[in-house]
């Protein structure tokens, strides 16, 4: 897999002398979905600002598809999409006229067939000859998205593309970013929905105080990372956990009814077995057992209070 954008040791100062980035690098590999996590004030604004070339870095490099954002612009910005957190569109203009001018912004000659497909793929054909003022909170959503990919871009930048839009049709967003990438689009987004990352990401790259903290494969980080607890649900409920037990530092749980145990997924032996054992060694009876895996945003939270 190749390289389709290249940032090394980025930083940016703002004439407050507010740091917003601290030498960050990052590569993003064609075809993936990266999601940037961080909380606010944590420099992803700023980050992708940069890269899409509408603030200037203090130090550093950034290349998009080969093209250095700085010495080569236009080639660079050519590659890229971005849909931003605020919805700023022409109120009276229509639907299909806001994408065809977004377009032309980009030197592109008109192509009615490609904005059509554009449309159709974010279900806005029907709404094509509707005024914006006219759309839902979650349309206008779909709407930016039309106006960043009329140009036909490589990379397409989301600034929290789900904000303020229902449980529903985030889901349906997270459709259509599948749909984008099974183009081969490569997708970065930035979110405070950490279930986002979890559904739709190939790497997720967590960022605080505009440092890096790490970007890792999914499925890696949770496995490297997470923890897994063991609900013991118990025949009689206990008011307190056996001192024959306590080197498993277990704890009660659900009125005494069931004991949890949290264990190293990462370690050849987890115990587990000794401790069942030990606990019909204490007098305790098992009525069920269950098995639960750190998620994502648990994960997320340490490693920013790690870095507090």
């Amino acid at each position: 897999m190749t390289t389709i954008v290249d940032v090394a040791d980025l930083t940016k100062t703002y004439g407050s002398g507010h740091q917003a980035l601290k030498s960050v690098s990052l590569a993003i590999q064609t075809g993936e979905i990266l999601a940037l996590l961080g909380p606010n004030g944590a420099g992803k604004t700023t980050l992708i600002s940069i890269i899409c070339g509408i603030v200037t870095p203090t130090s550093g490099r950034v290349r998009v598809a080969g093209h250095d954002i700085q010495s080569n612009f236009r080639a660079a910005r050519a590659v890229v999409g971005l849909v931003p957190q605020e919805i700023t569109l022409e109120p009276f203009e229509t639907v299909q006229n806001t994408v065809r001018f977004s377009r032309g912004l980009f030197g592109k000659p008109n192509d009615p067939v490609l904005i059509e497909k554009v449309l159709r793929s974010l279900s806005l054909w029907d709404k094509r000859k509707a005024q914006i003022k006219e759309l839902s909170g979650g349309m206008k959503r779909r709407v930016l998205i039309a106006k960043a990919l009329s140009h036909e871009p490589r990379v397409l930048f989301l600034d929290e593309p789900t904000a303020g839009v229902d449980v529903e049709l985030r889901k349906d967003m997270w459709a259509v970013v599948e749909g984008l990438r099974a183009q081969g689009v490569t997708i970065i987004l930035t979110t405070h929905y950490i279930e986002e990352a979890e559904a739709i990401a190939d790497r997720v790259g967590i960022i605080s105080k505009g440092e890096i903290l790490l970007v890792e494969d999914k499925a890696t980080l949770m496995a490297r990372m997470g923890r897994k607890e063991m609900i013991i649900e118990l025949q009689s409920p206990i008011d307190k956990v056996p001192e024959a037990l306590g080197a498993y530092a277990l704890t009660r749980a659900s009125a005494g009814e069931a004991l949890t145990y949290t264990y190293d997924t990462q370690k050849g032996r987890t115990g587990i077995t000794r401790l069942l054992s030990d606990i019909s060694a204490a007098g305790l009876v098992v009525r069920d057992v269950q098995t639960r895996q750190n998620s994502l945003e648990e994960i997320f939270v340490d490693l920013v209070k790690d870095d507090t």
